[in-house]
């Protein structure tokens, strides 16, 4: 009698980090930056700054990057594929207006790592992954005052990626700890957040503690 094929368990939903989208005093943020990745497990940050000119963008990676990966986090450049592989970033997130993802790949390199933002598509989504894209983004799930959002899926589109798709998910779009849980249970391989962290009351390593445990309760 043949055997069921054995599925092996999907790895924890992570957190995937976003910085403010202005940062006016770097030397200070690099700070709460380290602090806030001492707290808990972060899998990655995407430095996301709009609007900024090249230069301030270039700085923010020079003083930003060392500091996630002195943390073992990966370094990703929103937008900026030119300014990713300039600055030596691990990789870049790409939306539907920034260009082609095969004009990413081209200029990061096979081994960078590049997300495409999918909305509430899984059309957009297959289209990325077969483009050979690293990760897709649903979002935003929740009404978010860090960017202007016009798509709000259901997070069954997290079950039905997991199902069906081996490329990992990212959920995105005003997570808090409190509703972290409800997307890693739907199948989010990593929750994006940025300003329930950078604005919590207590303090950013509070709020990534928050995060892991909510994430961890869930595993």
């Amino acid at each position: 009698m043949a055997r069921e094929p054995v599925v092996p368990p999907r790895p924890p939903c992570r957190l995937y980090l976003i910085t403010p989208p202005e940062i006016a005093d770097l030397a200070a943020f690099a700070r709460d930056l380290d602090a806030a990745l001492a707290a808990g497990d972060v899998a990655a940050l995407q430095i996301r700054l709009k609007p900024a000119e090249d230069a301030a963008i270039l700085a923010a990676v020079e003083v930003l990057a060392p500091v996630a990966r002195a943390r073992g986090v990966a370094v990703i450049l929103n937008d900026r594929p030119d300014l990713a592989a300039r600055s030596g970033c691990d990789g870049v997130h790409i939306g539907q207006s920034d260009g082609a993802l095969a004009e990413a790949r081209r200029l990061m390199g096979p081994d960078a790592m590049i997300g495409v933002t999918c909305h509430d598509s899984r059309e957009l989504a297959m289209e990325a992954a077969e483009a050979g894209a690293d990760y897709v983004a649903f979002g935003a799930f929740f009404p978010t005052d860090t960017k202007d959002t016009l798509h709000r899926p259901d997070p069954e589109i997290l079950t039905i990626w997991q199902e069906t798709v081996e490329i990992p998910c990212v959920a995105i779009g005003g997570i808090t700890p409190a509703t972290a849980g409800g997307l890693a249970r739907a199948g989010a391989d990593f929750v994006a957040v940025s300003a329930a962290v950078w604005n919590d009351p207590e303090g950013p390593a509070a709020a990534v503690g928050a995060f892991n445990r909510a994430l961890t309760a869930n595993a």
